[in-house]
């Protein structure tokens, strides 16, 4: 069995989870989420405890059984504490602005980049150079996490372009001239 997958998830105060055709619906203090359970798996909520269960052995819905289990956990905490990723702008001139739900970056380009945030996301500045993206559904925070860090990955030889606060940057050296 999944070491997992077989993991129960506790419910916080104030959360609610449903299974209804096919679909999982949690709600909590922050909004709703809903996603489509997967075929050959079972879903039983004792209370404040949810467990996912299998109903055999069958290598792909082995691999479904951990996979489900943590994405409604996801679903949980996204509803009850939400999700938060940060960003560091480096470099000379690079900034960003931040006005009704819409980002404009500066990132050394002939032109600002104009980046629109999706429904169910808000963002902030902290400074010019540290973005901050939050909501409840992990899977779309990480996305357009990963798109504003495309808009100017960080540069190997000059550590200059869009980085996670969390991640460090190792500087290659250049050509070495004689």
């Amino acid at each position: 069995m999944s070491r997992i997958g077989k993991k129960p998830i506790i419910l916080p105060q104030g959360t609610k989870l449903e299974l209804k055709e096919g679909e999982v619906f949690v709600t909590g203090p922050k909004g709703s989420l809903k996603r489509p359970f997967l075929k050959g798996l079972t879903l039983s909520i004792d209370g404040s405890t949810v467990t996912v269960s299998r109903t055999s052995d069958e290598k792909t819905i082995r691999g479904y059984h951990g996979l489900m289990r943590t994405l409604i956990a996801n679903m949980v905490d996204g509803v009850s504490k939400g999700f938060e990723k940060k960003l560091e702008i480096i470099g000379i001139g690079y900034r960003a602005e931040f006005q009704s739900g819409s980002f404009t970056f500066y990132l050394g380009y002939s032109h600002p980049i104009v980046f629109a945030l999706p429904e169910g996301i808000s963002g902030a500045l902290e400074k010019q150079t540290q973005v901050s993206i939050q909501g409840i559904d992990k899977e779309l925070v990480g996305q357009v996490a990963a798109k504003i860090r495309a808009l100017r990955k960080p540069d190997a030889y000059k550590n200059k372009g869009v980085k996670y606060a969390t991640e460090v940057l190792r500087k290659k050296a250049g050509k070495s001239g004689k």
